[in-house]
């Protein structure tokens, strides 16, 4: 199964790590940032989460021709904290995580892809209950509206909760193919060739089916509150919107308190609990670029615990 890890080089270098590193894979994958990151602790631990358990199948065969210093998690990642606590571990070296779909999930048959004529799922985790499909059939105008403002920036997102609530008085959307013809009713051929809205609106329904920035919000102070001084937290993010939560939480947690900036003696306990490494988010090269389109609109942020 082919998959390209994304800023892979970059991440790994950025966890910073030893033999004896105890790190954890926050998303799994297809176990690309895994493999390499077992290849670097020898006599150290790895714990890996992953909500989708062909992820888990297949990473389990990938990572045992490896080593066997790791475990594997089929848990969403937001349960970072009470997982490992159940397994006893408190804190950890390093934690990565790689946010958006893997290119298997986009070409396997779950409808993430407006690229070709599927079922509308897009769930990550196929046990849960809500998918793409229910959402498109079973929210309002409102409801739907306001999902494709906030997680797909869609400027037209009026005219196209309208085409799609008017489309199924007749028929069920059930296709890919049938919520880009409701797409493109609402806005129009000139529009919707010329800037591709179902994009954006593809995104905005995988964000709301998997929860991915509320969980993404609530993980973070949990993986911060996890390292070990001098551990080290890498976050690939794949929009904009993710790219701001992180951000912004990096920020909160590595600026002074306005009390006692400036002082020249600072007490401990208001000295931030960790530093910014990444001024300005990394980049993928040219020449990964050149190799792989989807990481076009990739961006790593580091932060280390002090």
């Amino acid at each position: 199964m082919k998959h390209y890890t994304v800023l892979k080089k970059e991440s790994i270098e950025g966890l910073n790590l030893n033999e004896s590193s105890i790190v954890v894979d926050a998303t799994l994958g297809y176990g690309g940032d895994s493999k390499e990151i077992l290849n670097r602790i020898k006599r150290g631990k790895l714990f890996a989460f992953d909500r989708d358990k062909d992820a888990i199948n297949y990473s389990d065969a990938l990572l045992s021709e490896v080593g066997d210093n790791y475990t594997l998690i089929h848990s969403d990642f937001v349960h970072m904290k009470e997982k490992l606590k159940e397994l006893k571990v408190d804190k950890v070296d390093a934690i990565l995580f790689d946010l958006g779909v893997s290119s298997p999930q986009l070409d396997e048959n779950r409808g993430f892809s407006f690229m070709r004529d599927e079922k509308l799922d897009m769930r990550m985790n196929r046990e849960e209950d809500v998918t793409a499909e229910d959402v498109v059939n079973q929210y309002s105008y409102e409801e739907l509206k306001n999902i494709f403002y906030k997680y797909g920036e869609e400027k037209r997102s009026p005219f196209i909760a309208k085409a799609i609530i008017e489309r199924r008085k007749t028929k069920r959307i059930e296709t890919t193919k049938e919520l880009c013809d409701a797409i493109l009713e609402g806005v129009g051929a000139n529009y919707y060739y010329k800037t591709h809205p179902e994009r954006n609106i593809f995104q905005a329904i995988r964000i709301c089916v998997n929860q991915e920035l509320t969980d993404l919000e609530a993980v973070l102070p949990d993986a911060i509150s996890l390292l070990n001084k001098g551990g080290r937290l890498c976050v690939v993010t794949f929009h904009s919107l993710e790219d701001r939560i992180v951000k912004n939480i990096f920020k909160k947690y590595s600026e002074e308190n306005e009390l006692v900036k400036g002082l020249p003696e600072i007490p401990e306990e208001y000295k931030p609990l960790c530093k910014v490494i990444t001024k300005k988010p990394i980049l993928p090269s040219k020449e990964e670029l050149e190799e792989n389109s989807r990481s076009a609109s990739a961006k790593l942020r580091i932060l280390e615990r002090l």
